[in-house]
Parts: structure tokens; sequence; C-alpha cells
């Protein structure tokens, strides 16, 4: 069984445990980073648009991009470690959650940690991306909290029944 572990900052320690409770008898994990290529792309439009006068100094773009890419190899060096099992290390660029649902194609468990509100039990624990991920995912999904989960008295009180 491949088991995809999709690494965000701030919340993969968590996918990362996960994994290394729950993907035992995995045939291979993957650890799954994606870059969303916008950033950089978005500097360099506010760059080359300053005053109109883009060739006025270094462009910010390719070291943003640099920048961004050397803290996915430092975020996939440090989830390797932490998982200390051997693994895959995937790096895609593209839209977040098209690329997450892509690479789990034909995986047997896709990872995922919650990204929204997490102070409270219920659909708002999920962010966007992590929404989308989870309504089109081709596999299975474990969804983790990344702190544990709030009590249960955060959960919202039941409709009213009506007959």
């Amino acid at each position: 069984m491949r088991v995809i572990v999709w690494l965000v900052e701030g919340t993969w320690p968590a996918s990362v445990d996960a994994a290394r409770e729950h993907a035992g008898a995995a045939s291979e994990v993957v650890l799954l980073h994606v870059t969303e290529p916008g950033v950089a792309g978005l500097a360099h439009g506010a760059f080359s648009g300053l005053l109109g006068r883009a060739g006025s100094g270094p462009d910010p773009e390719r070291r943003l991009a640099e920048l961004g890419g050397q803290s996915a190899v430092e975020l996939l060096d440090a989830a390797e470690a932490r998982l200390g099992l051997p693994c895959t290390r995937l790096e895609r660029t593209g839209r977040v959650e098209r690329e997450v649902v892509a690479a789990a194609e034909g995986a047997g468990l896709l990872i995922v940690a919650r990204d929204g509100d997490r102070s409270r039990l219920g659909p708002h624990s999920l962010g966007r991306a992590a929404r989308f991920v989870v309504d089109h995912a081709p596999c299975p999904v474990l969804l983790v909290w990344p702190e544990g989960a709030p009590d249960l008295t955060t959960m919202p009180p039941a409709p009213p029944h009506h007959h």
C-alpha cells in the first residue's frame, strides 16, 4: 500500500506522526510537498510594474523562487528525519489542492492535516485547500488534528428536531 503524506508548513509534524502510527504496513511512504507558483510570479509582476521601470534593479522573482525551493527542501529533510522510515520525496508545483489530488491517484491512503479553524470541532476546521482535497481524493483520507482535537463542548448544538 502506498501512503501519501501531504506536508504543509506549520502542520506537517502531525501528518508525519500519523504516517508513522498508521502506515506500518505501507509498501511505500511518499512525503509530498507542493509549491504554489503564484508567489514568485506575483513578485515579478509587482516588480516589473513598479513605476514602469522594469530594468531598474535585480528582479526578485528568481530569488523568491530559490527561497521557496530551499524551504521545501528543508521541510522535506525535517519530515524525512521525523518519519524515521524509508520514504520517497515528491515535490510538485502548481495549484496545491489539484496537485495533491493528482498525487494521490492509486494510493492506499492520503494523510491530510486540518488547515482551517482548529479551535473548535466542525466544518470550518478545513480550509479551502483541505476541503477540496477531502472532497476529491481518489483514495481513503486520514484527516488529522495538528494540535489534537478540540473538546467535544466546542461542537455546535444539534438543531431542534421537527416532526
